[in-house]
C-alpha cells in the first residue's frame, strides 16, 4: 500500500531554500526589467508613429501568442546557432524579461490612456515640458490604475518561472526535479513545491495590498 514519506525531502530542505531565493531573484528581475521593456513599449504603441507602434504591436502579439517554453527554447538553443551563446541563467532572464515585457507594455498603455487627453493639454497650457507632464500627470496616476494588474502580472512572472527548469536552472521546480531523481519520491517534492508557491503568492498577495494602500491611500479615502 502506498504512502506518503516526507523524511527525504524535508532532509533537503537547505535545497528548497535555495529554489525559492532564485525564484524570487528570477521573478524580481524580470518584473523589474519587463516594467522597463513595458514602459518603452506603450509609449512606442502610443508614439503615433505607425512604424514603431507596428514594431510593439508585433513584439507583443508574438510574445503573447506563442508558448514560454518555445521562447526559453529560442533563447537557449538558438542564439548559440548565430553565434550568441549565453548562460542558463542570462538565458532564464532573457526569456522572462521579454515574457514580461509583452504584457506590461499593454498594461501601461491602458493606464496611459485612462489620463484624459484634457489633463495633458492643461499640464503644458501651464507651461510644464513634456518630460514633466508626463512623469508628473500621466506616469504617477497611471501607476495608481495599473497597480493592480501590476501585482497579477508579477505573480504570474514567479508561477511562470517554472518553466526554466527545462534548460537546468535550480530554481523552484528544477529543485524539485533534482530532489525526486535522489529520493525517488516524487510526489512528496511536487506537493511541498506546490505548497511553497501557494504560500509566495499568498504572501506577495498581501505585501502588494498593503503597498496599495500605502502608496495609493487618496482612493481609499471615505471608504
Amino acid at each position: 500500500m502506498g504512502y506518503l514519506d516526507f523524511s527525504g525531502t524535508f532532509a533537503r530542505s537547505d535545497l528548497f531554500v535555495h529554489g525559492v531565493l532564485l525564484t524570487l531573484a528570477l521573478s524580481v528581475a524580470a518584473l523589474v526589467l519587463g516594467m522597463c521593456v513595458g514602459v518603452i513599449g506603450a509609449l512606442m504603441r502610443l508614439s503615433g508613429s505607425k512604424v514603431m507602434s507596428s514594431i510593439a504591436a508585433a513584439y507583443v502579439e508574438i510574445i503573447r501568442n506563442t508558448p514560454f517554453l518555445v521562447q526559453i527554447y529560442i533563447v537557449y538553443f538558438g542564439l548559440p546557432s548565430v553565434g550568441i551563446r549565453i548562460s542558463e541563467m542570462t538565458a532564464a532572464i532573457l526569456s522572462l524579461t521579454l515574457y514580461a515585457g509583452a504584457y506590461v507594455t499593454e498594461i501601461v498603455r491602458a493606464g496611459i490612456q485612462t489620463i484624459g487627453k484634457g489633463q495633458r493639454e492643461a499640464a503644458r497650457t501651464l507651461g510644464m515640458s513634456p518630460y514633466l507632464t508626463f512623469r508628473y500627470v500621466v506616469l504617477v496616476p497611471a501607476i495608481s490604475a495599473i497597480f493592480p494588474a501590476l501585482t497579477s502580472q508579477f505573480v504570474l512572472i514567479m508561477l511562470a518561472s517554472s518553466v526554466v527548469s527545462v534548460i537546468s536552472v535550480p530554481e523552484l521546480t528544477g529543485v524539485a526535479n533534482d530532489i525526486q531523481g535522489l529520493t525517488f519520491r516524487s510526489l512528496e517534492a511536487y506537493l511541498v513545491v506546490a505548497a511553497l508557491y501557494l504560500a509566495l503568492t499568498a504572501a506577495f498577495k498581501g505585501a502588494f495590498a498593503a503597498f496599495d494602500r500605502i502608496l495609493f491611500s487618496f482612493r481609499y479615502a471615505g471608504r
